[in-house]
């Protein structure tokens, strides 16, 4: 389900149109009738399981310390 509402109207009730998007409803943002944005609510944050990285490999040219690319090339504490 979607609702659509004017600039004017989004900045007067932001919050309310934000707990809208946050329950799942998209809200279309329009200027002059002509829709502009979109506010929906993000996806779920998943965790980085352990091996989702793999094959994942630095830049010969990345400006870090060589510690830190160390740790990211061999694992932290080895």
């Amino acid at each position: 389900m979607s609702v659509q509402v004017s600039v004017a109207q989004a900045k007067a009730e932001f919050a309310s149109l934000l707990a809208r998007a946050e329950r799942g409803e998209e809200v279309i943002v329009t200027r002059n009738g002509r829709p502009v944005a979109r506010l929906v609510p993000l996806p779920e944050a998943t965790p980085i399981a352990y091996g989702d990285l793999a094959g994942v490999f630095l830049a010969d040219d990345l400006s870090l310390p060589d510690a830190v690319i160390e740790d990211f090339e061999h694992g932290a504490g080895s």
